[in-house]
């Protein structure tokens, strides 16, 4: 069994901004899948059977920098430990659309990553990045994460989380090196 948790902010506001990136293709996957996502403690959660996979498919309902504490109370709950997890989340390292699918390290300079990290105890968990690209000079970093893809960088976007979508398929039914 994965624990695919997609990292974002809750709430209408950030629906569709770069930050959300992991919550999107999470949402993605719910939807292909037919996977319904109910709360459970400090997220939505749904689970997924198929053909040598099971996948439990999870958005905190909590705010990105403290999303360590949904994460922890999910794997109580599961009576699973960080190796179960897939963590999704956007990076501002990797170019638009990009993917890079990791065994796990360090943060990253992500504070959804650093809260896991924290609320765990450790890095060892697997991380799928998509990627977002850089701001722009002069832009704050912070203001870019939180802002909406363009349409012009939409396709990419969409064709990015179908990609991510799969990779996670291919994880749960093959492991991370098949991905």
């Amino acid at each position: 069994m994965i624990i695919v948790v997609g990292l974002g902010n809750p709430g209408r506001r950030y629906t569709g901004t770069r930050h959300n990136m992991g919550q999107e293709v999470v949402q993605h996957l719910a939807a292909r899948l037919r996977v319904r996502l109910q709360d459970e403690g400090w997220a939505r959660v749904g689970k997924w059977r198929g053909e040598g996979a099971t996948l439990v498919l999870a958005i905190p309902e909590t705010y990105m920098n403290v999303s360590g504490q949904a994460v922890k109370d999910l794997l109580r709950r599961r009576r699973k430990g960080p190796g179960d997890l897939l963590v999704v989340h956007d990076d501002m390292d990797l170019s638009l659309g990009h993917l890079r699918l990791r065994p796990g390290n360090g943060a990253g300079g992500h504070n959804g990553v650093r809260s896991i990290i924290e609320e765990l105890g450790t890095g060892m968990f697997p991380r799928l990045r998509v990627g977002i690209g850089r701001p722009p000079a002069g832009v704050d970093p912070t203001a870019f994460v939180l802002d909406r893809f363009t349409p012009e960088e939409r396709p990419t976007i969409d064709a990015a989380v179908a990609l991510a979508a799969d990779a996670v398929l291919v994880a749960a039914a093959q492991g991370l090196a098949a991905a």
